[in-house]
Order: C-alpha cells, then sequence, then structure tokens
C-alpha cells in the first residue's frame, strides 16, 4: 500500500512541475513581454476562467448560471479597461479612486476571509445557503486580483516600462518560494496540523519552511534597487503580509472546496487541478501586496 501510495505521489509530483514548466514561461512572457494593454487582457482571461470555476463553490451546477458568473467578472473588467483608457496610457490606474477603493475593499475582505477561516466550520453556518453571499465572495477575491495586478505591472511604466514586471515577478516570487518551501517541508517535517477543519495537509513546519524560502526570495531582492523607495522593516512586513495572505488564500479555497463537496476547482491544469488551484495564493497576494505599497507604505 505505501509503494503504491508513494508511486502516486510521484506521478503526481510530475505532472505538477511537468504543468509548472510550462506555465512559467508563459507566466513570463505575459509580464515582461505584453504591454499593459495586453497584459491586462491575458490576466482578465485567467481571472474570467478562475470565475467559471468559482460556480460550483457557489452551487452552480448548470452552465448557464456559471456563465453569469464569468459575464458580472468580464463586464466589471471591460468597464475598468476602458475607464483606465489602458489601450493610450497607464496614468489612470493607480491615479483611479476606482483602484483605491477596490484594493481596500480587498482588504478588507481578506481580513474577514481570515476569520471565516479560523473559525471553520462554525462561520459556515452564516454563508453556505446563500448563494448570492458566496458570488460576492467570488467577486470581491477575482476582480480587485486583477485590477492589483496590472497596478503592480503599470508601476513606473511611463518612465520605465520594465519596472513593474519585475516588481510583480517579486510578489510571484514570494508566493511560489513560499509554495515551494511549504510543500517540501511539510514532506520531510510535517507533525502539526495547521487548519485541520479546512486542509489537513498543510503543516505548521510546513508554513515555517515556507516562510524561509520566501524570506531567501526578500534578501536576493534586497541586493537590489528594486525596493530601495522602501527601508527594510517595511519590505520585511510587506513581504510577511504577502505570505501569510497567500496562505490565507490557499485556505480559503480549499474551506469553499470543503464546504462544496469538490476536491479540484477543475482540471484544466494536469497535476495542478484547475486555475484557480493555481492562483489561489495570488489572489490574496497581489491585492494585499499592491494595498500596502501604493496606499500604506
Amino acid at each position: 500500500m505505501n509503494k503504491l501510495n508513494n508511486k502516486k505521489n510521484n506521478s503526481s509530483l510530475k505532472k505538477r512541475i511537468a504543468t509548472a514548466l510550462i506555465l512559467l514561461p508563459i507566466a513570463l512572457f505575459s509580464i515582461f513581454e505584453l504591454p499593459v494593454w495586453g497584459f491586462s487582457i491575458f490576466t482578465g482571461i485567467v481571472v474570467a476562467i478562475g470565475a467559471w470555476e468559482w460556480g460550483p463553490f457557489i452551487g452552480f451546477s448548470k452552465k448557464r448560471l456559471r456563465l453569469s458568473l464569468v459575464a458580472i467578472v468580464i463586464g466589471l473588467m471591460a468597464y475598468l479597461f476602458n475607464h483606465y483608457e489602458l489601450y493610450h496610457t497607464t496614468d489612470h490606474i493607480l491615479n483611479s479612486a476606482y483602484t483605491e477603493y477596490a484594493l481596500i475593499a480587498a482588504a478588507s475582505w481578506w481580513i474577514a476571509a481570515l476569520g471565516l477561516v479560523l473559525t471553520y466550520p462554525r462561520s459556515a453556518h452564516g454563508w453556505k445557503s446563500f448563494a448570492w453571499l458566496k458570488g460576492l465572495f467570488g467577486l470581491v477575491t477575482l476582480l480587485p486580483t486583477w485590477i492589483a495586478a496590472i497596478a503592480i505591472r503599470s508601476h513606473g511604466y511611463e518612465s520605465e516600462a520594465i519596472t513593474g514586471a519585475w516588481l510583480l515577478l517579486f510578489v510571484f516570487a514570494l508566493v511560489w518560494a513560499a509554495d515551494i518551501g511549504a510543500y517540501f517541508a511539510g514532506k520531510a517535517f510535517g507533525q502539526h496540523k495547521l487548519m485541520p477543519n479546512v486542509s489537513p495537509g498543510k503543516t505548521m513546519e510546513g508554513m515555517f519552511g515556507g516562510l524561509v524560502a520566501a524570506f531567501a526570495v526578500v534578501f536576493l531582492v534586497a541586493q537590489t534597487s528594486l525596493l530601495s523607495e522602501l527601508s527594510g522593516i517595511q519590505v520585511s512586513l510587506i513581504a510577511l503580509a504577502v505570505i501569510f495572505s497567500s496562505v490565507l488564500g490557499d485556505l480559503l479555497e480549499s474551506m469553499l472546496k470543503r464546504q462544496a463537496g469538490v476536491k479540484d476547482s477543475g482540471t484544466i491544469l494536469p497535476g495542478h487541478g484547475g486555475i484557480l488551484d493555481r492562483i489561489d495564493s495570488l489572489t490574496a497576494a497581489l491585492p494585499i501586496f499592491a494595498f500596502l505599497f501604493f496606499f500604506v507604505s
């Protein structure tokens, strides 16, 4: 039995690595090579797929109901795309009240989500029977992710087009390092469950391993001028917030999947499940980073 489980785990790991090796160059190309308007469209497609995969969390089994959520998300992104005048400039993104309100709403939502996750399954009594509320959860999770991603990518774009790309890659690298570090540390040393009611596979040791790996990224970036406008304490605090929020994003999706009786959000990515299974950490990390970087620090 143990040999069978090990073989299954090794096969799953190989699929995860193969998929990651395919996704990585696509992600890097979209971040560094696409203009902001092109990046916003690419990211919008990813978010729209995420909205489709959110449907089962709400209880939408019919395609037309799932498409209604996708249509709302696409409609809001299209409105903001036009409002930001992304075909012509990036100046309006950070100067728009919509961006500030969206990131404040996202920060507030993730504080509330922390309470929901920490008190699960008791907290489920207040939301599990309300489809509209779970749909709202999806909107305040997905739309600010898109806004945050293009806001970070557009940082300094008019003077130095690549600055925001490196800043965005820094956030991605933090999340990826935390995820990889947690996976291997959890496998090697995991003993104490982090949130057994929400995600039985996550451990305290894994989270600590993720912190160590992520701060190795912080140390490397600190040797460059990317975050020179921030103090060392500010960088460390923002990194901590991003790392813990990425864990929260993962736990929130796990909670919603558990409540809905869903194993994976989809099957589009071999070894990873759905798009949401791949970006769940980023849905919290990107808005939290953007909120702290642009409106707090």
